[in-house]
């Protein structure tokens, strides 16, 4: 096959000045171009020689064997092949063999490429895109280390890789609780460059900004603004060229495919529901935020399996027998009626059956009190959210608020988008609660990693997305020193 093309290349370049031949045949690249509109009609003598006679669908197949470099250079044998090698479909196609998913590929460069300010592109309305412009970029954007520092899981790896490359409990890696702010970060952020073996000053880094301080007041905006800025000091002064720190929950519902929605993040220690409208976490409508973490699950799981005489001191084992063998109930009583049971191995623990405990771990989510808790379910948050998206003024179609998109492990348990609709559908009213969905995590539990990841490879990333080492530099001179050695 190489041969072939490397004669059919040869060819082309021998005939491409020669004169005009005979009458184009029907469906030949001539006969097609004189049907083309006036602006992309080209001169009658302009001729492929031999190749006159090849359908265009044909040709453009060869371009595609050819591959994108030497379809890019083909442009420069004559006009009639310039269009071919110019067609938007074949860059397309191009796109369609990489790594990345092609409707990620379109979510990002339609949605993403204007950077992190709100900016309300759509599908039906955006420009037409230039596939062969955002090959050409995204080919030549550097390798990006992602951090996803989560309160309890911390995931990083490099953006070009199809999933993390390595994972450390953040609790245990963060340094001494008792440190400085900055000092902790610094720490945390030399423990991954070690473990990746690389050195700062070589590539940007994407962090994953932790829900904090969920509340609209002027100390947590101060709060949240102190903690994004220490955070690029940090690196800057690791000597990091770029950095681009975004928000977790901004970051799962980017991997979604959505700019606007509702993010139902379980997190280590506690679940948060957050509404984003177009990039932006919207703290002023309000952050829900319940008690029922994965941690409080995996306790409850340990405490149901004790009642029944099944030990187990490790809770990392007991999460292992949750992920496997737990699950979100459509109807809780229904559920008490059938039998559940199940098994699963756990390596070097041996079997571990369970029954009832498959679905009642869960169901603290919809009813805390059975775990002793007194907090509000998970249903009811989310629903005073959508309440309080319903009667914010957000210009906007109104049901920008009605996806809801998990995210976290724990949001992997089985029938939980489910029983979350049904809940939901039954609480609020029908001006709210028609056209409702849950979306389950589109990537498990790495949906914030993806949603760096798209970010990270889109056509304009260090252009829109990245702050450089001196920019930060004058901004401080601008405000003024940040405090953030005594934070």
């Amino acid at each position: 096959m190489a041969m072939l093309l490397r004669k059919v290349w040869g060819s082309v370049l021998a005939r491409a000045a020669a004169a005009a031949g005979p009458a184009a045949a029907p469906g030949s690249p001539r006969d097609r171009l004189a049907r083309l509109p006036p602006e992309q009609q080209y001169c009658g003598s302009l001729s492929l020689g031999a190749l006159d006679a090849v359908p265009t669908d044909v040709l453009a197949q060869i371009l595609r064997l050819l591959g994108p470099v030497d379809a890019a250079r083909s442009g420069t044998v004559c006009r009639a092949w310039r269009i071919l090698a110019s067609d938007n479909g074949l860059w397309a196609f191009f796109l369609r063999l990489g790594p990345e998913p092609w409707d990620l590929v379109v979510f990002a460069e339609t949605h993403l490429a204007a950077g992190p300010d709100p900016h309300p592109l759509y599908y039906d309305h955006s420009p037409q895109l230039s596939f062969k412009q955002i090959y050409g970029l995204r080919a030549v954007v550097p390798g990006t280390l992602i951090v996803d520092g989560g309160s309890g899981y911390c995931k990083y790896g490099w953006s070009k890789y199809a999933a993390p490359s390595g994972r450390c409990a953040t609790f245990l890696e963060f340094g001494n609780i008792e440190s400085p702010m900055y000092a902790r970060l610094r720490h945390f952020f030399s423990t991954i460059y070690t473990r990746m073996q690389v050195k700062p000053s070589t590539q940007p880094v994407i962090v994953v900004l932790p829900l904090c301080h969920t509340d609209d007041t002027e100390s947590a905006r101060a709060s949240r603004k102190q903690y994004k800025e220490t955070v690029y000091s940090v690196l800057f002064d690791m000597n990091a060229p770029a950095v681009c720190a975004v928000d977790q929950a901004v970051l799962s519902l980017y991997s979604a495919k959505r700019t606007s929605g509702i993010v139902v993040h379980i997190g280590f220690n506690n679940t948060s529901v957050v509404p984003i409208f177009e990039g932006r976490v919207m703290y002023e409508i309000g952050v829900e935020t319940v008690g029922q973490g994965a941690l409080k699950l995996t306790g409850y799981l340990k405490e149901l399996m004790h009642q029944r005489n099944i030990t187990c001191d490790s809770l990392y084992t007991v999460r292992t027998i949750k992920e496997k063998l737990c699950y979100v109930a459509a109807d809780y009583e229904a559920e008490l009626r059938k039998d559940t049971q199940a098994s699963c191995e756990i390596d070097g623990e041996g079997w571990f059956t369970l029954s009832e405990e498959r679905f009642k771990t869960a169901e603290i989510l919809f009813q805390p009190h059975m775990g002793g808790m007194r907090a509000m379910g998970l249903h009811k948050a989310i629903a005073l959210c959508m309440d309080h998206c319903y009667n914010s003024e957000v210009v906007g179609d109104d049901s920008w608020y009605k996806t809801v998109v998990l995210a976290g492990g724990s949001s992997c348990l089985p029938g939980l988008p489910e029983r979350l609709e049904k809940e939901l559908r039954q609480l609020l009213p029908p001006y709210i609660s028609e056209g409702i969905r849950v979306l389950p995590p589109p990537f498990g539990t790495d949906s914030a990693w993806f949603g760096a990841k798209m970010i990270s490879n889109v056509s304009t990333f260090t252009e829109a997305w990245c702050v450089k080492k001196k920019q930060f530099r004058q901004k401080i001179r601008r405000n003024g020193p940040l405090f953030v050695n005594s934070w």
